[in-house]
């Protein structure tokens, strides 16, 4: 294919570009003017017009800025135009909560249009699939889907794709990283080529995705909307804090933030720190929950309906939440330990300050992390600024008690602990009283034995009900529209 890009227009930045200035069907328009949006996005206002003309897309932009709605609003134009009675749109996307998402999004912008859609991906019982199926046989207009699930239906003949003419491909630089790339290869060959649009969206742009687009793409739009730089709108926050004090800073950190924000996120890089981190935050506010690839995906679905209902105040994460997890109102992110790659940190601090809103974001840097933060602060070209870290988490005498430390963040220093061992009469397998190890442990009570063990989690009745999703079916009344989590996506 010749893939010689075009570059759009450029758009100056003081310049304003409304959506009604756009050829967007009128149905959508109303969606989006219940939704309270009425200007477009950087990234929209670039890739809306040359997607309406049927180009090629090629978009390089960081999360939060919009892109979802500048894919979306042109294929549901066109197919508010002209209707259509088979497959005609898919959009893949590299994880399922990224696939459930962009269907509500597809809901919201769809209110007024006769465009339904289905979500293909796994992890859901058995019935899913049959739901799936006849979807896809009776034709769903637009299926959302991760690659390999999508794939499973293709395998067994049933869906007709003979009128597909769009394919996007979301989030490509995490399929390709996740192992998509043989799936992907095998649908695009299978789709009617003479006149298929493809929409080609990724946070970066490493080589391996610019080869990969070539090889697809026809004469594509080149479109970059500032390349790993976080918002303007985040105050970026450290501290230069010893490892073993970190788990007592974000105690104190918490203790003031939790009564002014409603939601907080905070990232860490392995799942054993996640849940060691979650068990010890919950002691203090039982409204803190853990999401990683532990849980299965019903529960991480319902704790992240949790935390956009506010029944959740503080989410403790893998990497699994650091891209295209779409949740308005997250006021803070911290980072626990800082991300391995520079980009990560972009993608996880713009979880905060989505849609033009202002947020927060902290990270903790230890000194095994000063070098990989300080590249991070090259590639997004500013030193973030430091906050002066309370004096009882400087002692470097805590390190001999490793990560967490006292429980109060202080140390009592190695004196203190070598008179201790020699009052205890036993060094490590005695206590004050001279007593064994063991013979102590019997008299220590129960209930203080079993403190640190987590918390039950609330049944999933117990929960509220996820207030944006929106139910499908009722008036054209304005104030029954689509919920406000739109173009920014």
């Amino acid at each position: 294919m010749d893939s010689t890009p075009d570059h759009a227009p450029e758009v100056a930045e003081e310049e304003v570009v409304y959506f009604d200035e756009l050829d967007i069907s009128d149905d959508v328009l109303d969606a989006l003017d219940d939704m309270g949006f009425e200007k477009c996005t950087p990234i929209q206002a670039k890739a809306i017009p040359p997607s309406l003309q049927g180009r090629d897309i090629l978009a390089v932009a960081q999360t939060g800025t919009g892109k979802t709605a500048s894919f979306l609003l042109p294929i549901l134009t066109k197919l508010s135009d002209e209707p259509a009675t088979k497959v005609d749109t898919i959009i893949l996307e590299p994880t399922r909560e990224l696939a459930m998402q962009v269907d509500q999004q597809l809901e919201a912008f769809s209110y007024y249009t006769k465009t339904s859609s289905i979500a293909i991906y796994g992890g859901r019982d058995g019935h899913s699939m049959g739901q799936e199926q006849k979807a896809l046989k009776t034709g769903a207009p637009i299926v959302v889907a991760t690659p390999g699930r999508l794939m499973a239906h293709l395998d067994m003949g049933y869906t007709d794709l003979s009128e597909v003419r769009h394919l996007v491909l979301d989030e490509a630089d995490r399929m390709l990283d996740m192992g998509f790339v043989n799936d992907m290869l095998k649908i695009i060959d299978m789709l009617p080529k003479e006149n298929l649009q493809i929409l080609f969206y990724s946070a970066t742009m490493p080589q391996k995705i610019r080869k990969f687009s070539r090889d697809i793409l026809k004469n594509p739009v080149e479109i970059s909307i500032a390349i790993s730089k976080p918002a303007e709108k985040i105050k970026q926050l450290a501290y230069d804090v010893p490892d073993w004090a970190k788990i007592a800073l974000i105690e104190e950190i918490l203790k003031d933030k939790t009564k002014t924000m409603e939601r907080i996120l905070i990232f860490c890089g392995r799942k054993k720190t996640v849940r060691d981190l979650t068990r010890r935050l919950a002691r203090r506010n039982p409204k803190v929950k853990d999401v990683s690839s532990d849980l299965d995906q019903n529960e991480r679905e319902e704790r992240l309906r949790q935390f956009r209902s506010g029944a959740i105040q503080v989410v403790v994460a893998t990497d699994v939440l650091s891209r295209g997890i779409h949740i308005n109102g997250i006021d803070l992110v911290i980072n626990f330990d800082v991300p391995g790659d520079a980009e990560d940190y972009v993608h996880r601090i713009g979880r905060t300050a989505r849609a033009a809103a202002e947020g927060e974001a902290i990270t903790l840097i230890s000194r095994e992390d000063k070098r990989r933060f300080k590249a991070i602060e090259e590639l997004m070209e500013m030193k973030v600024e430091r906050l002066e870290v309370p004096e009882r988490f400087k002692d470097e005498g805590g390190r001999d008690r490793g990560r967490g430390g006292d429980r109060r963040g202080g140390s009592r220093g190695r004196k203190g602990g070598a008179d201790r061992r020699r009052d205890d009469g036993g060094g490590r397998g005695g206590n004050r009283k001279g007593k064994p190890r063991a013979e102590a442990k019997a008299d220590k009570p129960h209930k203080e034995r079993e403190e640190s063990a987590p918390r039950a989690e609330r049944s999933a009745s117990d929960q509220p009900k996820d207030p944006n999703r929106k139910q499908r079916g009722r008036g054209r009344g304005r104030g029954r529209g689509p919920q406000k989590d739109g173009p920014a996506a």
